[in-house]
């Protein structure tokens, strides 16, 4: 599963969000007041046959509407969203790839960060019951051209501790979030990507 596509597919839920009273889940309280967000993680994948790869760590910072910076390794992967530009920065490959923001998610779930469709719109949203002292919500796109198949967020209270995603092709990701803090205080340095001296860039970026 590339990482673009889980990048994408974490942050779109926090984009906007409309629901009425009957409809909410954990989900939509987490969501309500949400303005930024810091967290570590590990990620662990499986291939369609249940074959585990190696452990990742990694930290995400969101800031809606529309920026966040995901990075993982080894080896050292990142993605910028400054509200403009995607930017996405392979060490192994001294590359930087960069697309105008708006073309870049518009075929994502992340299109919600822009805040121009509501999460239904674009999801089926459940609730999926308790599991391993979690609240659980299942999230499947609408359409078949969607990244992945499911997704299930696992929450203690306001804060997400879980994401687990099935792709198209049998493969699952987990991630486990920990030291998340809700609404920081974040440095506008941090939302910002510089290309690292000596590496290609592909793309131009929108000024």
């Amino acid at each position: 599963m590339r990482l673009a596509t889980l990048s994408a597919l974490l942050l779109s839920v926090f984009g906007a969000l409309t629901a009425t009273a009957q409809e909410l889940t954990a989900l939509d309280r987490y969501l309500e007041g949400l303005v930024s967000w810091r967290a570590e993680f590990t990620q662990s994948m499986s291939d369609s046959r249940g074959r585990l790869r190696e452990m990742q760590r990694g930290k995400l910072i969101v800031q809606r509407p529309g920026k966040f910076r995901w990075v993982i390794g080894p080896p050292e992967q990142v993605m910028v969203a400054d509200g403009r530009n995607l930017w996405f920065y392979d060490r192994d490959l001294e590359q930087v790839t960069v697309r105008a923001a708006g073309t870049a998610l518009s075929a994502t779930p992340a299109m919600l960060l822009s805040g121009t469709a509501p999460l239904r719109a674009t999801f089926k949203v459940l609730a999926a019951g308790n599991r391993e002292g979690l609240e659980w919500v299942k999230v499947q796109p609408l359409r078949a051209s969607g990244d992945f198949r499911e997704a299930r967020f696992g929450f203690a209270g306001l804060e997400l501790r879980r994401l687990e995603i099935d792709d198209k092709l049998g493969q699952k990701a987990l991630l486990r979030f920990e030291n998340g803090i809700r609404n920081p205080r974040l440095d506008p340095a941090e939302l910002r990507f510089e290309s690292p001296a000596g590496a290609d860039v592909i793309g131009k970026p929108v000024d």
